[in-house]
């Protein structure tokens, strides 16, 4: 994961949110208004109450396809786990979404990232929902989102391993007519990623919007990725503003 993606949350630690926000505005006016109106339009359509987990998806076509997917339909962070098979992100299927997303990597050698991974997440406040069928599992349509979920999605090969299976807090599969017993991954991806997050935007009183904390630093990462040389320029614009050091 390229650094910026590491550790642009620690750049703000000793800030308040009024200091993100001034910060945002300094550097916004480095980029065009309809970028900056374009940027307050998105911010209000994320949403990190559904996430997306791929373990092992090899093909770097599937798991860019889901980057792609999860920034459609606005959600802001992806997971991916690498036990056997690093990610590599394919530009021409993910166009440009590595920008817009978050995706945080599990990779740590001789560990099992699935089990780190699912700890990360359960201490975000998710519930573990395996995308498999299973003796327990219920249809798309019927489950259950009035708290955090990450949806697990495994290799078309093999599907998800044992671990992922074991340690998943509920299953989930979607209703197929056909004779073919499967969908393409990026393809059970974009298909949950539409139904769940149609149902969450029309579920009355589901708070699933960022809080105001999250959208600036999310906005402050986006500003990041379209200023040319943006660390330098927020170097600058914080000596200027008698602003705290940020934590490179």
């Amino acid at each position: 994961m390229p650094e910026i993606k590491q550790k642009h949350s620690q750049l703000f630690n000793n800030y308040t949110y009024e200091q993100k926000e001034q910060l945002y505005e300094a550097l916004s006016e480095f980029f065009s208004e309809n970028k900056r109106q374009l940027l307050d339009q998105n911010i209000q359509n994320r949403t990190k109450h559904i996430t997306l987990v791929m373990e092992d998806i090899f093909q770097s076509q599937n798991a860019s396809a889901v980057l792609r997917t999860a920034d459609c339909f606005g959600i802001q962070d992806v997971h991916i786990i690498e036990n056997q098979y690093e990610y590599t992100l394919n530009p021409d299927v993910a166009l440009g979404s590595s920008k817009w997303v978050n995706y945080y990597r599990y990779n740590k050698k001789d560990e099992n990232n699935t089990l780190l991974a699912y700890e990360d997440l359960r201490k975000k406040g998710y519930k573990i929902i395996a995308t498999l069928p299973h003796e327990n599992d219920v249809m798309l349509q019927d489950l259950d989102i009035s708290q955090p979920i990450a949806l697990v999605f495994g290799t078309e090969k093999t599907g998800l391993t044992e671990t992922a299976i074991k340690n998943a807090d509920a299953f989930v599969k979607i209703p197929m007519y056909g004779f073919t017993e499967s969908f393409n991954i990026s393809v059970s991806a974009a298909l949950c990623s539409f139904y769940l997050t149609e149902k969450m935007r029309n579920t009355s009183g589901l708070d699933w919007k960022l809080t105001a904390n999250q959208q600036i630093e999310q906005k402050l990462y986006w500003a990041r990725q379209i200023v040319r040389e943006a660390d330098k320029i927020m170097k600058k614009l914080v000596e200027d503003m008698n602003l705290p050091a940020l934590q490179f």
